[in-house]
Order: C-alpha cells, then sequence, then structure tokens
C-alpha cells in the first residue's frame, strides 16, 4: 500500500494479553477496523485518552454489526478533562462512568485482531492507542495503517495543488463527496464517518 502502510510503536517482544493475541492473528485482505478516538488534547505524552470509537470493513462493505464505542475512565491522578469537554461533549461525570483503560483497549484490540487500521488523520489514534498498549500490555503497537486524509492530500498533490487546512477536514472531505452530515467529535459517528469516506475514495479511484 506504499506511503499507507505505517508501522508504528516497538513491535510484539514483551507483548502479552490481548496484544499478544493481536499480534499472533495473521492480517487479512481488504478488512479494516475504522477507528477514531476523542482526546483532551493531540499530543499523547500529555493529554487523555477520553472514548474510542470503531467499525470494521471488510472489502466495500461497512459492519455495523461489529461496531463498538467505549469511554475510557480516567487513572489516578489524572485530572480533569479540562476545556475539551467543549469538543467531545464528555464531562468529567461521564468519564467516571467508564470502563478502566486496559479493558478499553483490551475491546479495541480483540476487534482489530486480523485487521489493518484506518483513521482520518491516524497519527492521532495510533499515538494514543500505542501509549496505551505499552502501559497495559507490554509493548507498542505496530500495525498497518490506512490514513484517508493522507489519501486526500496526494490526491492535491497529484493534481499540483497544495490543500488549506479546512481542505483535509473530514467532513470537508466528506463534502466532496456528497456524503451526509453527521454531528462531529463523537468517537462511534466518526469511525463510521472514517470508514464512508474510505469507501468514497475507493469508488473515485484514488490510489492507496
Amino acid at each position: 500500500m506504499g506511503f499507507f502502510d505505517s508501522l508504528f510503536g516497538g513491535g510484539r517482544r514483551g507483548a502479552t494479553g490481548a496484544l499478544a493475541e493481536f499480534y499472533d492473528t495473521p492480517t487479512r485482505d481488504e478488512a479494516w477496523l475504522a477507528v477514531d478516538v476523542e482526546t483532551t488534547g493531540l499530543d499523547p505524552n500529555n493529554a487523555r485518552l477520553l472514548s474510542i470509537g470503531w467499525v470494521p470493513v471488510d472489502g466495500d462493505e461497512i459492519i455495523l454489526g461489529g461496531a463498538g464505542h467505549v469511554i475510557v475512565r480516567g487513572e489516578a491522578g489524572e485530572g480533569s478533562v479540562g476545556e475539551s469537554a467543549t469538543l467531545h461533549g464528555l464531562t468529567d461525570d461521564e468519564v467516571a462512568k467508564g470502563v478502566e483503560p486496559r479493558e478499553a483497549v483490551e475491546m479495541v484490540l480483540h476487534a482489530l485482531k486480523g485487521r489493518k487500521l484506518l483513521a482520518h488523520f491516524a497519527k492521532l489514534e495510533t499515538g494514543f492507542l500505542d501509549k496505551a498498549c505499552r502501559r497495559h500490555f507490554g509493548a507498542g503497537l505496530k500495525v498497518d495503517v490506512a490514513d484517508t486524509m493522507q489519501r486526500e492530500y496526494m490526491k492535491y498533490i497529484a493534481a499540483d495543488r497544495e490543500p488549506r487546512r479546512d481542505d483535509l477536514r473530514l467532513w470537508t472531505c466528506r463534502e466532496r463527496y456528497g456524503l451526509p452530515p453527521y454531528k462531529a467529535h463523537h468517537a462511534l459517528t466518526d469511525a463510521l464517518a472514517g470508514a464512508e469516506l474510505w469507501l468514497a475514495q475507493d469508488a473515485a479511484r484514488l490510489p492507496r
């Protein structure tokens, strides 16, 4: 897949539990898991993971029955969600009712088994999931990645045009393909939106 293949993290050495199971499962062709995370910031080194949404994609079919969403409870010593709540709508009270971080990441890893990770600006998803895997499962997350934002960016470059920042936002990209608007910044909705954009890009024959 050229540019869209990305290996992230430190590999399988020392991996335990759900991460070890993920590494022991061969990746299937044309099997994807569209993933989105909501966080308190963009840098996994100083921001918290608040929720994760995912939707499987098999070939040209979105598997809604395999979709999932989880709110991630904060760990000891982590502060308030702060002003980020104005984006994702997750309050401290809601996050406090979420599941333990290890369990949340375990759910995602089970869904990801045998699949490649698909996201819009995938660096965010891989960064936070890699950090969580190192903390809870003994190793980093090394996974094949496809990025719908990068795919869209390369379309502009091939046409000898430099996109503006807004041109590459998920919802702007969807508009160009005639996809319906959804409410932004809910992890499951954004994962589904990314999956639909991926298939629209395929239909438009964008290179992978």
